[in-house]
């Protein structure tokens, strides 16, 4: 179950199970108080019917003076239930039957373990159509997203072709020594659109990451060398010293490949990008001296962006990478002045 999909069967499971739950157990409470006041009644009206013959084995009898006495009703004390009543031809004295608090507490308990019996059991059916209502609920979700995971993948399938098309023509241009601007804009036009598929087979997939050594060095200077074939106007400084890193290898060089993407694509002509560590704190850093970000706290969010290219999908990306590895990711920019990422690599 992907996470929008788990996101969704919670919420509609808890919305679900909490307001059935909340109805099951005020009805429960309900008929609790219901059945206390059953068992008030018969205790007052066996009362009553003891005091005309006296012959009630379960309650207790005691002769006391009728002032400040209310005759027929029911008084609840912390000792006992008692009840006053009459004796024919006296106007001083009347009829005290109690019963004992203890043996009351009793009939209370097995009514409260009767009402907690049925409230689990109803709780439980509760807990089982919830999981069957999210689950249902979920099913045209899971549905679209299945739909829309199998187009992007066709699309992405099929740029193949004219990218290729287009990787080789304008390699056997160059070899023909026809090297020109608008040569290099196709170039860096076919980079892009590789670069968001991608971001879009990263976005789409789900599978474990296996892990792997790698020398952090030595990939940081491939992707610098790579970034550099489509910013020749920046400058690209490698500070990283060499340095065994273990993780996923694709989904770390996404991670880097999307960071220095943006440092350089958002950086100022004649700018700088500049990798570097951290020795004491183990922190890979990106820096550059761009435009900076207006809204960091933004920035990760899916489909979030600032400028008019690209779909915002590219820091989502990382963010999503960055915590699969287990990598903190932190950001610190200011307008105009640059950005710099830090990766603390654990």
């Amino acid at each position: 179950m992907k996470k929008v999909e788990l996101e969704s069967f919670l919420k509609s499971f808890i919305l679900f199970f909490v307001s059935m739950g909340a109805l099951i157990g005020t009805i429960n409470y309900i008929n609790y108080m219901k059945d206390v006041q059953t068992l008030d009644e018969r205790v007052f009206n066996e009362m009553r019917i003891c005091s005309f013959d006296l012959e009630c084995a379960k309650y207790k009898i005691n002769f006391v003076l009728t002032k400040d006495k209310e005759l027929y009703k029911l008084y609840k004390t912390s000792e006992a239930l008692s009840s006053y009543f009459t004796i024919p031809n006296s106007t001083l004295n009347s009829i005290e039957i109690y019963y004992p608090i203890e043996k009351y507490n009793l009939e209370l308990h097995e009514i409260l373990k009767e009402s907690l019996i049925s409230l689990f059991f109803a709780m439980l059916a509760v807990l089982i159509f919830s999981i069957l209502f999210s689950l249902y609920t979920l099913y045209p979700l899971r549905n679209a997203l299945h739909l829309t995971q199998e187009f992007v993948k066709d699309i992405l399938h099929d740029f193949n072709t004219p990218l290729s098309t287009l990787r080789l023509n304008s390699a056997m241009l160059e070899r023909e020594g026809i090297k020109n601007a608008k040569i290099m804009r196709i170039q860096k036009s076919v980079q892009t659109i590789l670069n968001l598929q991608e971001n879009l087979r990263a976005y789409l997939n789900n599978s474990a990451l296996q892990k792997e050594e790698l020398d952090l060095s030595e990939l940081v200077m491939q992707r610098l060398e790579i970034l550099r074939m489509n910013y020749e106007h920046l400058h690209l400084q490698n500070r990283v010293p060499k340095r065994v890193f273990f993780t996923n290898k694709d989904a770390f060089t996404r991670i880097i490949d999307n960071l220095l993407s943006n440092a350089a694509k958002y950086n100022k002509e004649d700018g700088t990008v500049e990798v570097y560590m951290q020795e004491n704190e183990n922190v890979l850093c990106i820096k550059d001296n761009g435009k900076g970000i207006k809204n960091p706290s933004k920035v990760f969010d899916r489909f979030y962006k600032e400028q008019d290219v690209g779909i915002g999908i590219g820091l989502h990306i990382v963010k999503k990478l960055s915590t699969e590895l287990g990598i903190e990711l932190k950001i610190k920019t200011s307008l105009n002045q640059g950005t710099t990422f830090y990766l603390k690599l654990s």
